[in-house]
């Protein structure tokens, strides 16, 4: 039996539903119309990523401020920016860093120095960390008091580890998680959450349809949307809905809009998983996903902050489309 025989809830149909008008969302903001950009009022209300993972802010900040910025760096340093920041994976922490050290790079990195600072923003009552999602604390294993100094002490053990050189050898985006994966107190999540994000430099250029690892929250979603998988894995479910994706928007006639002709990949389904998953939860509140979570916990406040000038990866080839008003 294929996956398209799986007996499924009404929450897969709220999957391709959710796509298309979070991605309207996208759209209405990007030509600068005013809120509320949908009737919908769930996506009104609460807080939602972005049908496609690069168009998040967070996203967005580190491919245009730390991977293609301006200056020039070694791929040391492209790969030690990207790190440093996605450690933390909150834009204030990085301007105040970058606001404190002039520069953020390998070449420069002193562990006095980046600790000070972090402990004196901790003391000022400022988070340093994005409620996003989790870093392990690493204490067990580098025996620090306070997370960040732990975090600290990981990302220089991957670069004293000849991280940089690794990435420029290995074959695939399967192996590069699979090489971060190794490190550790990096779990499955953080380890392919990271490989997408280096895979946005120029340190390596996979296919983002080559490999994907469900996590948590897609784990969650995917119970939602489908009454067993038999045989099937997490993973096999994420590949046929990318694989399918145009095929089940037109069953709905629904009119999704892809990013500038880029499909969902893999990595965008599986993301979307997890917002379905919390969409769920008001939507279906019957239907249970691999945990007990009831509610969503951030709402959206419409906040005036810098309208961004979208910018992906120049190996996409899609910048050239962007028109933006």
């Amino acid at each position: 039996m294929g996956i398209d025989k799986l007996e499924k809830t009404p929450v897969y149909d709220l999957y391709w539903k959710f796509a298309t008008i979070r991605q309207d969302v996208f759209f209405e903001r990007i030509h600068n119309k005013a809120f509320p950009w949908t009737e919908d009022p769930i996506i009104s209300k609460y807080q939602f990523t972005n049908a496609y993972r690069a168009s998040d802010r967070v996203s967005q900040f580190l491919i245009k401020n730390i991977i293609y910025s301006n200056e020039e760096y070694t791929p040391e340093d492209v790969c030690f920016r990207i790190l440093f920041f996605k450690l933390f994976n909150k834009i204030e922490t990085w301007e105040y860093m970058q606001q404190e050290l002039g520069e953020i790079s390998y070449t420069h990195y002193k562990y006095d120095v980046y600790n000070r600072l972090l402990c004196k923003r901790i003391e000022e009552n400022e988070r340093i960390y994005s409620a996003a999602y989790i870093m392990p604390s690493g204490k067990s294993y580098f025996g620090h008091e306070k997370k960040h100094q732990n975090n600290l002490q990981l990302l220089e053990y991957m670069m004293q580890s000849g991280l940089p050189v690794k990435i420029a050898t290995v074959r695939s985006l399967e192996e590069l998680y699979e090489t971060l994966l190794a490190y550790p107190t990096l779990g499955t999540f953080l380890a392919f959450q990271f490989a997408i994000d280096l895979n946005y430099s120029e340190l390596c250029d996979f296919d983002e349809m080559s490999f994907v690892a469900a996590g948590p929250g897609a784990k969650s979603g995917i119970k939602k949307c489908f009454q067993g998988l038999g045989r099937y894995s997490d993973e096999d479910i994420i590949r046929f809905m990318a694989e399918k994706q145009e095929e089940e928007f037109e069953k709905r006639k629904l009119a999704f809009k892809n990013l500038f002709g880029r499909r969902l990949q893999l990595i965008d389904c599986q993301n979307l998983f997890c917002e379905v998953d919390k969409y769920a939860r008001i939507a279906y509140p019957e239907i249970q996903g691999t945990g007990n979570r009831k509610k969503i916990k951030q709402q959206y406040v419409n906040k005036k902050l810098d309208k961004i000038c979208f910018f992906y990866p120049p190996k996409w080839g899609i910048n050239d489309m962007i028109k933006q008003n």
